[in-house]
């Protein structure tokens, strides 16, 4: 009975081991499943504009005050024409829709919205626009979007059609003043109306 009970013992010995083993285990995979979502949220931007960039890759961002963005040849650019890359943390400030007409979606229907552009938690220039609906397909609204963003060495505008309630979208650059003056290429968002929204501009120089 003594050696039985000893085996016994052992046996349920192993058993705490491995259910605690496998505790520790399932924490561990649940802890490195929170950090990835995590960075995924908050790295967005620099995920997305890594062919941009060649910076990014070995985690320098080419995130930028509007004074010191990187300028490089990104994937697709003209040849022979350096793109100017400025990634931008957008803070939503203030937004109002203004629905025309009947009740509801309709044609005219328009949003206007303002934001800061921020960098290591300063702000650095002020965005702001409006989309127009201009076409309606079942519960599919098209807008027409006009934004200008505010930097320190000039501005820049951007338009394009989009889907209301799209969280990314590509707007063609279509001018701006200052260093910006004559601008063209594109202004690529991220997250949008979200907390983690974002803005990568791509400059054709």
């Amino acid at each position: 009975m003594g050696i039985e009970n000893a085996e016994k013992a052992v046996a349920y010995g192993r058993e705490r081991e491995s259910r605690r083993g496998n505790r520790t285990k399932r924490a561990t995979v649940k802890r490195l499943l929170a950090a990835s979502l995590a960075a995924a949220a908050v790295g967005v931007c620099v995920a997305s504009s890594a062919d941009a960039n060649p910076n990014t890759a070995s985690g320098n961002t080419a995130t930028a005050h509007a004074t010191s963005s990187s300028t490089t040849h990104a994937k697709g650019a003209e040849k022979g024409r350096p793109v100017e890359v400025i990634d931008i943390r957008l803070d939503n400030d203030q937004h109002a829709e203004t629905d025309l007409g009947p009740a509801g979606p309709s044609l005219g229907d328009f949003n206007s919205f303002s934001g800061w552009a921020v960098k290591d938690g300063r702000r650095i220039g002020l965005g702001a626009g409006s989309c127009k609906t201009v076409h309606i397909e079942g519960k599919k609204s098209t807008t027409q979007c006009l934004i200008t963003v505010e930097l320190d060495r000039g501005s820049v505008t951007m338009q394009s059609l989009a889907t209301k309630g799209a969280t990314e979208l590509d707007m063609a650059v279509t001018g701006g003043t200052g260093a910006y003056n004559g601008a063209r290429g594109i202004a690529r968002y991220w997250a949008i109306g979200t907390p983690d929204e974002c803005m990568q501009l791509r400059l054709l120089r």
